[in-house]
Protein backbone atom coordinates (compact mmCIF):
# COMPACT_ATOMS: atom_id res chain seq x y z
CA UNK A 1 0.00 0.00 0.00
CA UNK A 2 1.08 3.56 -0.73
CA UNK A 3 0.10 6.51 1.44
CA UNK A 4 0.18 9.87 -0.35
CA UNK A 5 -1.45 13.06 0.91
CA UNK A 6 -3.40 11.07 3.50
CA UNK A 7 -4.88 8.82 0.80
CA UNK A 8 -4.22 5.10 0.41
CA UNK A 9 -3.38 3.53 -2.93
CA UNK A 10 -3.06 -0.16 -3.68
CA UNK A 11 -1.02 0.40 -6.84
CA UNK A 12 1.23 3.25 -7.98
CA UNK A 13 -0.65 3.46 -11.30
CA UNK A 14 -3.69 4.67 -9.35
CA UNK A 15 -1.74 7.82 -8.52
CA UNK A 16 -1.12 8.58 -12.20
CA UNK A 17 -4.75 8.01 -13.17
CA UNK A 18 -6.00 10.15 -10.30
CA UNK A 19 -3.68 13.02 -11.23
CA UNK A 20 -4.50 12.79 -14.95
CA UNK A 21 -8.22 12.21 -14.58
CA UNK A 22 -8.94 14.20 -17.74
CA UNK A 23 -7.26 15.02 -21.02
CA UNK A 24 -6.67 18.70 -20.25
CA UNK A 25 -3.92 18.19 -17.68
CA UNK A 26 -1.94 15.96 -20.04
CA UNK A 27 -2.44 18.45 -22.86
CA UNK A 28 -1.16 21.29 -20.67
CA UNK A 29 1.91 19.21 -19.77
CA UNK A 30 2.43 18.47 -23.48
CA UNK A 31 2.29 22.14 -24.49
CA UNK A 32 4.60 23.15 -21.64
CA UNK A 33 7.05 20.38 -22.59
CA UNK A 34 7.97 22.63 -25.52
CA UNK A 35 8.84 25.55 -23.23
CA UNK A 36 7.45 28.31 -21.06
CA UNK A 37 4.04 29.67 -22.05
CA UNK A 38 1.79 32.50 -21.00
CA UNK A 39 -1.79 31.94 -19.90
CA UNK A 40 -3.24 33.56 -23.03
CA UNK A 41 -1.21 31.25 -25.29
CA UNK A 42 -2.32 28.13 -23.43
CA UNK A 43 -5.88 29.42 -23.60
CA UNK A 44 -5.59 29.86 -27.37
CA UNK A 45 -4.19 26.36 -27.92
CA UNK A 46 -6.72 24.71 -25.63
CA UNK A 47 -9.76 26.49 -27.09
CA UNK A 48 -12.71 26.00 -26.47
CA UNK A 49 -12.08 25.45 -22.76
CA UNK A 50 -12.94 28.45 -20.63
CA UNK A 51 -10.37 30.59 -18.82
CA UNK A 52 -11.96 29.49 -15.55
CA UNK A 53 -11.40 25.81 -16.37
CA UNK A 54 -7.84 26.46 -17.55
CA UNK A 55 -7.07 28.42 -14.36
CA UNK A 56 -8.42 25.55 -12.27
CA UNK A 57 -6.36 22.91 -14.13
CA UNK A 58 -3.19 25.03 -13.92
CA UNK A 59 -3.72 25.52 -10.19
CA UNK A 60 -4.12 21.75 -9.73
CA UNK A 61 -0.91 21.04 -11.67
CA UNK A 62 0.92 23.67 -9.63
CA UNK A 63 -0.31 22.13 -6.36
CA UNK A 64 0.90 18.73 -7.62
CA UNK A 65 4.38 20.29 -8.19
CA UNK A 66 4.25 19.49 -11.92
CA UNK A 67 4.32 23.09 -13.17
CA UNK A 68 5.61 26.40 -11.88
CA UNK A 69 3.88 29.75 -12.14
CA UNK A 70 5.78 33.01 -12.41
CA UNK A 71 3.94 36.31 -11.98
CA UNK A 72 5.50 39.52 -13.27
CA UNK A 73 4.70 42.87 -11.65
CA UNK A 74 3.39 44.49 -14.81
CA UNK A 75 0.23 46.08 -16.09
CA UNK A 76 -1.49 44.27 -17.67
CA UNK A 77 -0.58 41.26 -15.52
CA UNK A 78 1.86 38.80 -17.06
CA UNK A 79 1.93 35.18 -15.88
CA UNK A 80 4.13 32.43 -17.30
CA UNK A 81 3.95 28.70 -16.76
CA UNK A 82 6.72 26.17 -17.11
CA UNK A 83 7.28 22.53 -16.22
CA UNK A 84 8.86 21.92 -12.84
CA UNK A 85 11.66 19.38 -12.49
CA UNK A 86 8.97 16.80 -11.60
CA UNK A 87 6.95 17.80 -14.66
CA UNK A 88 10.04 17.46 -16.86
CA UNK A 89 10.12 13.76 -15.92
CA UNK A 90 6.82 13.35 -17.79
CA UNK A 91 8.34 14.29 -21.18
CA UNK A 92 9.31 10.70 -22.11
CA UNK A 93 5.85 9.51 -21.01
CA UNK A 94 4.16 12.13 -23.22
CA UNK A 95 6.44 11.20 -26.13
CA UNK A 96 5.46 7.53 -25.80
CA UNK A 97 1.76 8.46 -25.70
CA UNK A 98 2.23 10.54 -28.87
CA UNK A 99 4.06 7.68 -30.61
CA UNK A 100 1.32 5.23 -29.67
CA UNK A 101 -1.39 7.68 -30.79
CA UNK A 102 0.31 8.12 -34.17
CA UNK A 103 0.60 4.36 -34.59
CA UNK A 104 -3.05 3.87 -33.65
CA UNK A 105 -4.19 6.62 -36.02
CA UNK A 106 -2.17 5.16 -38.92
CA UNK A 107 -3.42 1.65 -38.21
CA UNK A 108 -7.10 2.37 -37.72
CA UNK A 109 -7.67 5.85 -39.14
CA UNK A 110 -7.60 7.69 -42.41
CA UNK A 111 -5.52 10.81 -43.02
CA UNK A 112 -7.65 13.72 -44.22
CA UNK A 113 -6.05 16.86 -45.62
CA UNK A 114 -8.15 19.94 -44.86
CA UNK A 115 -8.01 22.99 -47.08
Amino acid sequence: MILLNEKKYSFSTEIFFEIFDDRLKLMIIWYLSNGTMRFKDLSKYLYPITNKTLSFKLKQLEELHLIERKVFAEVPPKVEYTLSSHGELLKPVINEIIAWSQYYAKTFGTMVVEE
